[in-house]
């Protein structure tokens, strides 16, 4: 018995592959728009990261001498003054405030910044972390929050990674 299909069975078939494929195609293309997103945001990161001005921050952050807090107010004053110093911790701590924020909201990739900036996060962080801790205590806030959630992060990540290197 020979199957007959008549023209609007034809044309709904087609249709729906259309309407198909022009789903698929845009799931693509999101998935491609997203990752140049990221690695648009990347790119513009990091250009801040290697720009004079925070790299002249970053190193003078990088080249204080302090055991605490406490110590830190005598030898270079309040944290709340405007103090070269102190622009400088603040230019650099919000900028890693920022990435972790980012990486909190899911708008960047963990692997992808563990890839450019997780020595760097882990090392001041650790250096920036009793100032921090003291700036809290002394203004009764939680501030550099995501700082300190990208910190956990990548360190999660890179132990991680080490376990995984050594199995």
């Amino acid at each position: 018995m020979p199957v007959v299909v008549d023209v609007q069975t034809v044309s709904i078939v087609i249709a729906s592959a259309g309407v198909f494929a022009a789903a698929i195609y845009y799931i693509f293309m999101l998935k491609h728009q997203n990752k140049m997103r990221q690695t648009d945001l990347v790119v513009k990161l990091y250009s801040a990261f290697t720009s004079d001005d925070f790299m002249v921050a970053l190193f003078k952050i990088t080249n204080l001498e302090f055991k605490d807090y406490r110590d830190f107010v005598n030898k270079y004053g309040s944290i709340l003054l405007e103090t070269p110093v102190n622009v400088a911790m603040f230019k650099v701590a919000c900028y890693y405030d920022e990435i972790g924020t980012l990486l909190h909201r899911g708008l960047i990739d963990a692997e992808l910044v563990s890839e450019f900036m997780t020595l760097s996060t882990i090392s001041l962080w650790n250096k920036l972390k009793p100032l921090i801790e003291g700036y809290r205590e002394d203004v009764g806030s939680k501030y550099f929050v995501w700082f300190e959630y990208l910190y956990d992060e990548l360190k999660k990540e890179r132990e991680q990674k080490l376990q995984q290197s050594k199995a």
